[in-house]
């Protein structure tokens, strides 16, 4: 292997670990979501220009939306919990549970003193903003990332204006371009069996919320089937949401999604290692493993990336070829 290839193989490996170590999966995400969008969009346009055009109103709809969603729960809250707590202390009565709440008041105070002391509670509120505004920062930068490679890919756009056409930066650049493609399809192939994971769920999901009627039906089987692009995590955020609306009804509707939803949740755990293994020809569990090693090491994102890293070392190392062992050979004469 020559020294350009190696290089190569050690910078990918440098920025998965460095993704890992320093925190930044969720920006490494976000360059191959918004890249994987991109292509689709460019695939249905044939136009860059129009494809970033329409990226770009897809994310802003989405931010709008998440800040709409976001205010519209801190306001329902207190009347959702005023609602929702005296069925919930009734529940518990008859059963001799004693809930330390009864009202929105007493749950505030109640979270507040589990959080411990009024200081330490504003702190801790201000690292969480702190680390929010990070991530989204962050998140900018590789949106802007992602556009800057569609519009023009390559680490070496002067590469004709060398003096030496075939000089190791160039040719390094080249390989490591080539190691970065390879990735991302990996990661696309990977975004094939998810897409395929969310429509299931989805039409599952879809069939509950019909039957029972819960209000903002058609918008939730919508934020459904977004969140499910997120391996196991995205259903959770999608469930949350579906049990708080569902709060708003009754105790009762809310129970009944929770179990439905944790029983399609354990559902999905499974679909996410057979679909994807199917897709990228791994073993159910191996890519259960896979699955758990990348949470430990890098959490939610690690739950994304660990069946692409895993689909791409299996492709990589079909393309190395390895040497019959000589009694092996020499059997084959006879």
């Amino acid at each position: 292997m020559v020294t350009p290839i190696r290089l190569s193989y050690g910078v990918l490996a440098a920025t998965i670990i460095l993704a890992g170590l320093l925190h930044l999966g969720v920006p490494l995400l976000v360059v191959l979501f918004s890249y994987f969008a991109l292509r689709q969009l460019y695939f249905l346009t044939k136009r860059k220009w129009l494809a970033l055009i329409l990226f770009g109103v897809v994310v802003a709809g989405i931010a709008a939306a998440a800040m709409f969603f976001t205010r519209a729960a801190v306001l329902a809250l207190p009347d959702v919990a005023d609602t929702s707590l005296p069925s919930a202390s009734a529940w518990a009565q008859k059963r001799q549970i004693e809930l330390p709440f009864n009202d929105f008041e007493s749950l505030r105070q109640a979270a507040t003193d589990a959080l411990g002391q009024e200081a330490h509670y504003l702190r801790n509120l201000a690292n969480f903003a702190k680390t929010t505004s990070a991530l989204l920062f962050f998140s900018i930068i590789g949106i802007i990332a992602a556009g800057s490679l569609f519009l023009k890919t390559g680490l070496d756009p002067h590469r004709g204006t060398h003096r030496l056409k075939n000089n190791l930066y160039s040719i390094s650049c080249d390989e490591v371009s080539k190691r970065f493609r390879d990735f991302y399809r990996s990661f696309a192939t990977v975004m094939g069996a998810q897409i395929t994971i969310s429509l299931i769920n989805t039409v599952l999901t879809a069939i509950f919320l019909l039957a029972v009627r819960l209000p903002h039906a058609p918008l939730l089987i919508a934020v459904t089937f977004l969140c499910g692009f997120v391996p196991i995590v995205g259903n959770l955020v999608s469930n949350t949401v579906i049990v708080f609306v569902a709060l708003t009804v009754s105790l009762k509707l809310a129970i009944s999604a929770l179990l439905f939803l944790v029983l399609i949740h354990k559902l999905e755990y499974f679909l996410n290692s057979k679909i994807i293994g199917d897709r990228i020809r791994n073993p159910i569990w191996l890519t259960l493993v896979a699955l758990i090693i990348g949470e430990r090491l890098m959490g939610v994102p690690g739950l994304i990336l660990a069946p692409v890293v895993l689909n791409y070392l299996r492709v990589e190392m079909l393309t190395v070829e390895v040497p019959a062992a000589p009694e092996k050979v020499e059997a084959f004469n006879r």
